[in-house]
């Protein structure tokens, strides 16, 4: 597995009011951990509005990310966990609880990152893990798993 684990950020117990705030967290915690620009915060957000929510990937689960372009600094990720899920407008997988927001330096690197991220979270007891995951360790073990 490839995915940078190793540097993603983990923020549990978020309160977002609707999908944009869940996304934008996620977004913030790229551009704290200094991978992107604040501009891909946006960019993840106008991404969900032209295109609905293609992001929602699993049963609760979004994973926000926008094209490799000159903000994204380094590959990462971003887990956030809500305290309570929000509504995305996804037919099967609302609501959600876990976003990830998802950062690539080129588009190989995005599409090889989303495929290894898809597998991860196929894995069984991987979401619930994430949703209980109390310290980022446990996060980035659940995802390892």
């Amino acid at each position: 597995m490839t995915l940078p684990l190793d540097q993603a950020t983990f923020s549990p117990g978020v309160h977002a009011a609707d999908w944009r705030a869940a996304v934008r967290a996620a977004g913030v915690d790229l551009v704290t951990a200094g991978a992107v620009g604040r501009a891909y915060v946006d960019e993840l957000v106008q991404q969900i509005e032209q295109s609905g929510p293609y992001c929602v990937v699993a049963p609760g689960v979004a994973v926000p990310h926008a094209k490799a372009s000159a903000v994204v600094r380094r590959d990462a990720l971003a887990v956030v966990v809500l305290d309570e899920p929000v509504a995305f407008g996804h037919a099967h997988h609302d609501p959600v609880r876990v976003v990830i927001g998802l950062a690539a330096t080129s588009p190989k690197r995005h599409l090889q990152m989303l495929a290894e991220l898809a597998n991860a979270l196929d894995a069984s007891g991987v979401i619930d893990r994430l949703t209980t995951a109390a310290t980022r360790d446990e996060a980035i073990a659940a995802l390892r798993a």
